[in-house]
């Protein structure tokens, strides 16, 4: 023991295997993944069904809800720069949305997903959902925080990023 440090936690099964706490820890982030994955997907395919979404003005619009949150937003010149073309923002979004949702649900470069994930929410936050008050009503600051975890740690299992590595060292000749 240094300095009253533990290092120990848990004490493994003698027989070297794993307990419940080492799979759970292995597994932490899977239902995160799963969760933003299908989320994103979801916002996505909803932006891209909705007739009135996709549109320049109009009750429901990608236009109307930016010119509604442009004089409350943090940075009132990234609205201004998404209605400079709102129909390509909104596409710009949602195919965004699409991309994240598919690299983070299969785990393929999942850091770049869950980075664009971040950004998406990052932006969202900062312009559309800036003035909720009290701060914690909108949703887009805690899927900014949901992203970093992943940002950091990617998808290390069940992931085709981990099947790639382990193909990649497999082909070098590592264990």
């Amino acid at each position: 023991m240094t300095h009253g440090f533990r290092t120990d936690t848990h004490d493994p099964y003698l027989d070297g295997g794993h307990d419940w706490r080492d799979l759970a820890t292995r597994y932490a982030l899977l239902p995160l993944r799963i969760f933003l994955g299908v989320t994103f997907i979801y916002a996505s395919l909803d932006k891209l069904t909705d007739s009135s979404f996709l549109k320049d003005s109009g009750s429901g619009s990608i236009g109307d809800m930016m010119r509604a949150v442009r004089d409350s937003s943090a940075i009132p010149s990234l609205v201004d720069t998404a209605l400079d073309n709102p129909v390509a923002f909104g596409y710009a979004i949602a195919f965004g949305e699409l991309a994240v949702g598919i690299g983070t649900l299969l785990g393929l470069f999942a850091r770049i997903a869950a980075l664009g994930g971040a950004l998406i929410s990052l932006s969202l936050w900062l312009t559309v959902s800036w003035a909720t008050d009290p701060y914690y009503y909108g949703n887009d600051l805690a899927y900014l925080m949901a992203w970093l975890p992943l940002v950091l740690a990617g998808a290390p299992y069940l992931s085709l990023d981990a099947m790639l590595r382990a193909r990649k060292r497999q082909r070098l000749g590592y264990q």
